[in-house]
């Protein structure tokens, strides 16, 4: 028995499992949390699907520039693969976490966008871990090492983008705010976190796997090609 074939129950359990709890979280959201006065209103919402894209955004970087390190360390290709998959998880939630983030700010703030360091820095790391996707497909030869050296930055850009509150005054609300929450806006932010913690693992096995089966397939056209096959 392979070892797709032996993980493959996990990763229909743990989609079921979020098909369910996104559902639920929609419930926690609208039918269970207050609404915020103000203008932010029902905007307020994009909160709970805000933040843990976020960290979701934090956690894949670390996971990709902490795979860069290994992989230029020893030119392991595994480490390459989770880089690259890691990067590209990064971008979706990335994207989330920007389009939300405007979503959000009109009300709020009256503008979609304010140049202040939270934004600015978060704007930053999003664009870096773009710029590996392109560096990867249009890089050419060595491509692979200037991309997990764009990775090993974007992780320690992450210190910055998350005290970027603390270290300047900014628009952005600061993280110390979570615990002044309501008990029930607590209770579907933190399940929201760890929903999206699931989905983040299960995008990103798939994404491995799906790597590491692109790369078998190269290898093997590369060597049917040197037999003469094709």
């Amino acid at each position: 028995m392979t070892n797709s074939s032996r993980s493959a129950p996990l990763f229909i359990g743990a989609a079921v499992a979020c098909i369910f709890g996104f559902g639920y979280t929609l419930s926690l959201i609208f039918y269970q949390t207050p609404l915020s006065a103000g203008p932010l209103y029902f905007n307020q919402k994009i909160f709970y699907y805000h933040v843990p894209c976020a960290f979701m955004l934090f956690l894949a970087v670390i996971v990709c520039g902490i795979a860069s390190i290994k992989y230029l360390r020893g030119r392991d290709q595994r480490w390459d693969d989770v880089s690259v998959a890691a990067a590209e998880v990064s971008v979706v939630f990335g994207t989330i976490v920007m389009v939300t983030g405007v979503l959000w700010a009109k009300p709020a703030w009256g503008k979609w966008w304010v140049w202040d360091a939270r934004l600015t820095s978060a704007l930053l790391l999003w664009m870096t871990m773009i710029a590996y996707q392109l560096v990867r497909k249009y890089g050419g030869a060595g491509s692979e090492r200037l991309a997990s050296g764009l990775g090993i930055f974007a992780m320690v850009n992450i210190p910055l983008v998350y005290s970027s509150t603390r270290l300047w005054k900014t628009n952005h609300p600061s993280a110390n705010t979570v615990p002044s929450l309501d008990p029930s806006m607590r209770a579907a932010l933190w399940f929201s976190v760890l929903l999206f913690t699931v989905f983040f693992i299960l995008l990103l096995r798939l994404r491995i796997n799906a790597r590491r089966n692109e790369r078998r397939l190269y290898e093997c056209r590369e060597m049917a090609l040197d037999a003469g096959i094709f």
